[in-house]
């Protein structure tokens, strides 16, 4: 071999070398940004227990400023879906079942001190919750309060003019029409000459709160099994049991598993801050009236329950894992593949209402529709609203929390806003429009040079393009 030929060999070796470095050092850079951005799912946990309550965690006020309008623009109309207020579990038997293993154990001496205090806390939360299975609660109402008076703060020119509309629609759930009332208090406050029109039937539940279509329930019938498959994998309920069970061998066969029992308690545990909020503090006899847990009911053991009371029953480990498991189940049953389009009428009934308004030129208000987390989560991942419809492949859900978490979506009274503005009296220009998630501003999935911005004949171009996609019946082949 000639010395030139040897040199030229090197080099190869040395190129393969270099590349296979590279490779390898893209798929640390990847491993790591993974690792990072799951960690801080994990962080966020750490740091407020309470975001491992997934769908029961309790509205957060948002804090940062809204961008000002572009200029010589101003918004004339704001559309909105939102979802109840904070609320008492859906169903009594969510607290009844955890509460009869704990009776039962207390008639059998199976209980360890902790498990005694939980059952006196429980049997307090139970008395209150009587005949309250999801309304709404005060911290609830609060919430749709400020969200209201923040409406009319952030967004005057809509809700001051002389001639301000607001359309107001809601479920026929009594926790969504307090949530409506609770808003359209704020506005007629803010402006009392509003006309403000409310309505609540049967008739609008199609796209208020859409059942799903039979394509939509086969496809997560297919993807469901994940959600077991992660269960299992995830929660191990033993150090728990034994943390109230003082027989580690103690069955109690009126309920399901071990498991059942520690997500009913979980369950309860995160549902505690609608009650008391998102603070651990205890609360002072002027607060007392305004909170659902009564006095009677309230103190155990000499201490008031707070948002925190039942989370002493959980490691940090456990309340992570108990979460991983609900935000994959949401992912897969709401935001995965087709699942979004649960609200394919919810999302055009946005476009038909926006089109009858913005060609109105005079109109100032708002349509305000009120309903359920089972419609804001799908909702945002059909508009594709920032990070609210990630590709996350079935095979690899133990990095979900990596790119998607849901109580960054669907909080109790969550909300999403559209906010069209258009150019001031005697100026030319496009309809733009901004996205908000619980009031904070989202990209959308068509390009801009004025972000926040949009124009809205582009956003809708592209939203009906993609319903259309989706109601097309597909073609059938030759026989």
């Amino acid at each position: 071999m000639t010395g030139e030929n040897i040199q030229i060999r090197k080099r190869n070796i040395n190129n393969k070398t270099m590349k296979k470095s590279f490779l390898f050092l893209i798929a640390v850079s990847l491993t790591l940004w993974v690792s990072a951005q799951s960690t801080k799912a994990r962080q966020e946990i750490h740091d407020n227990i309470l975001l491992s309550a997934s769908n029961y965690v309790a509205y957060v006020d948002p804090t940062l400023p809204l961008t000002p309008a572009p200029k010589g623009y101003e918004p004339f109309y704001l559309t909105h879906y939102g979802r109840h207020g904070s609320r008492w579990l859906i169903g009594e038997w969510e607290y009844q079942d955890a509460m009869g293993v704990l009776q039962r154990a207390h008639e059998n001496g199976k209980l360890t001190e902790r498990g005694e205090l939980l059952r006196m806390q429980m049997e307090a939360i139970c008395q209150s919750a009587t005949n309250r299975r999801g309304e709404l609660t005060g911290v609830g109402e609060r919430q749709h309060h400020r969200i209201g008076k923040r409406m009319t703060e952030h967004f005057p020119e809509i809700f001051k003019a002389k001639n301000t509309q607001v359309d107001a629609r809601s479920t026929v759930v009594i926790r969504c029409i307090l949530s409506m009332v609770a808003e359209c208090e704020e506005i007629s406050s803010f402006n009392p000459n509003v006309k403000i029109h409310n309505d609540v039937s049967e008739s609008l539940q199609y796209y208020l709160n859409a059942g799903w279509e039979k394509r939509i329930h086969e496809d997560n019938s297919v993807k469901w099994k994940s959600v077991f498959d992660y269960n299992k994998e995830y929660v191990h309920p033993e150090r728990f049991w034994s943390l109230v069970m003082n027989d580690p061998d103690y069955r109690d066969e009126k309920i399901a598993s071990r498991s059942t029992f520690m997500k009913r308690v979980f369950d309860i545990a995160g549902n505690m801050q609608s009650h008391f909020g998102n603070e651990a503090d205890n609360v002072s006899d002027k607060d007392i009236r305004s909170n659902d847990i009564q006095p009677e009911n309230g103190i155990v053991n000499g201490q008031w329950l707070d948002s925190k009371s039942l989370f002493d029953l959980f490691t940090e480990d456990e309340a992570y894992n108990l979460w991983r498991c609900k935000n994959i189940e949401w992912y897969v049953n709401y935001s995965s593949g087709i699942s979004p389009f649960t609200q394919k009428n919810l999302l055009r009934n946005f476009l038909e209402t926006a089109d009858t308004i913005v060609s109105s030129k005079d109109y100032h208000g708002a349509t305000l529709r009120f309903g359920h987390e089972v419609c804001v989560m799908p909702l945002a991942a059909l508009l594709e609203l920032g990070d609210c419809y990630p590709d996350v492949p079935m095979d690899s859900l133990q990095n979900l929390d990596a790119k998607w978490a849901n109580y960054r979506i669907f909080p109790m009274a969550s909300n999403i806003q559209l906010v069209f503005y258009r150019p001031k009296k005697g100026k030319d220009g496009d309809i733009l429009v901004k996205a908000l998630l619980n009031e904070r501003e989202q990209t959308l999935p068509v390009k801009t040079d004025m972000y926040p911005y949009y124009k809205w004949s582009t956003l809708r171009t592209y939203y009906e393009h993609k319903l259309t996609s989706f109601e097309k019946p597909k073609m059938k082949g030759r026989r």
